[in-house]
């Protein structure tokens, strides 16, 4: 058996399951306290020290154009696109563009895993982090758990396996915290395929939500907010439920997300090289953003496999996220067939494309930096990243 030479860093002692994270009730679960890498999480998390500026020129040998609108919003990019598989996987949330890079690295050789997120046999919903080793194990993490998972709890197993290449699918705060440990992970290339992320809950919050929003929540497989102004839920018997976004019952859903949602700027996923999504293209399709050559190399594996077309803008959000955010702010719950009338007329005349992405930008942030305000006041100024600043700041706030 032949030795692993481990990188030389500091470790700590994970803590135990159950035990109070540095970052307190702002934590968002993504897995590095579990790990010896604990030592690093007060300059690593998030929630503790926010450090996009510096993150996004080691990712990417570059901070954003705050003066270009699209880096303001998206990040720093190479090109933004819409894509969709010609031939999509079976039992896939969309198409399978996700899981087709990953399979594809896999099988190239550019990669010796996947860290990715299959769920328990028990519960569809709880998330499972694993390092797949095969197009199987791949495939079994297909379709996106809402719930906050410790993916990077599989650090340490990364490193006693003496991996050196590696894919790592994440969200906004698990990417930024991989990001800041990276250097002391050994590796001789890491990956990264983000995906945009917004309002996770715990499994409880998750129930709540199906239970005050879906007519089945029993026999719910997936669902998405989408650009139809829509909650799509996928069912057991393939069918297709869908409730207008106004129709929510906000009254009893504003406190079921988790604070570090509630917190959180980074939708687009910044620091990865590649993102996958779907807010930014047309209905039925996959916006792709490319950060970077090692997104692009990524994205090159799949290109013969997908279609693609052009990212566009219509429409303005400006009033319509205006108006959103007292409503927002005092739970406003429309009658079923307001809501539904409202519905059909935004998506008529409302913001499609990138203006539907920025929509979705603006009204979280203006949402998120209300709560940091008002639950987290000492944080506000370094914690909410410039770019946020700037955003937000095109809107009037209630105090």
């Amino acid at each position: 058996m032949t030795s692993v030479d481990f990188p030389k860093h500091k470790k700590a002692k994970a803590l135990k399951p159950g035990s109070r994270r540095p970052a307190k009730e702002l934590c968002s679960e993504c897995g590095l306290c579990d790990t010896y890498y604990v030592h690093y999480v007060k300059s690593a998390c998030a929630f503790i020290n926010q450090q996009f500026e510096e993150l996004e020129t080691q990712s990417h040998g570059r901070d954003r154009n705050l003066d270009n609108p699209d880096e303001l919003y998206f990040g720093v990019h190479q090109e933004m696109m819409a894509a969709r598989k010609t031939e999509p996987i079976p039992g896939a949330q969309w198409t399978g563009i996700v899981s087709t890079i990953a399979i594809e690295m896999l099988n190239r050789g550019l990669v010796e895993g996947v860290v990715c997120v299959q769920n328990t046999k028990e519960d569809r919903f709880q998330p499972m982090p694993v390092i797949a080793r095969t197009s199987e194990e791949i495939l079994a993490a297909r379709v996106n758990k809402p719930t906050l998972s410790p993916n990077l709890s599989v650090l340490e197993e990364i490193e006693k396996s003496g991996m050196k290449r590696l894919l790592v699918i994440g969200v906004g705060c698990q990417i930024q915290a991989l990001r800041a440990v990276e250097k002391q992970l050994g590796l001789e290339k890491l990956y990264v395929l983000g995906t945009p992320c917004v309002d996770n809950v715990t499994r409880a919050g998750l129930q709540k939500f199906l239970d005050t929003t879906s007519r089945s929540p029993e026999t719910v497989v997936y669902y998405e907010f989408m650009q139809d102004f829509r909650v799509h839920f996928k069912h057991e018997d393939g069918s297709t439920e869908t409730v207008p976004f106004f129709g929510l019952k906000t009254n009893q859903l504003k406190d079921v997300f988790a604070p570090s949602c509630m917190s959180c700027f980074d939708y687009v996923n910044s620091l990865a090289d590649l993102v996958v999504g779907y807010m930014g293209a047309p209905f039925g399709w996959q916006w792709i953003v490319v950060r970077n050559d090692t997104g692009k190399e990524m994205l090159s594996l799949v290109q013969e496999q997908i279609q693609t077309q052009p990212v566009f803008a219509k429409g303005d959000r400006k009033q319509a996220v205006q108006q959103s955010i007292p409503a927002y702010d005092k739970g406003v719950t429309l009658p079923m067939w307001a809501a539904k009338l409202m519905g059909v007329v935004i998506e008529k005349i409302g913001p499609k494309g990138l203006e539907y992405a920025r929509f979705s930008i603006d009204s979280h942030f203006t949402r998120n930096y209300l709560y940091v305000k008002r639950n987290y006041a000492k944080k506000l100024e370094a914690h909410v990243p410039e770019f946020a600043k700037r955003i937000v700041g095109q809107y009037k706030l209630p105090d």
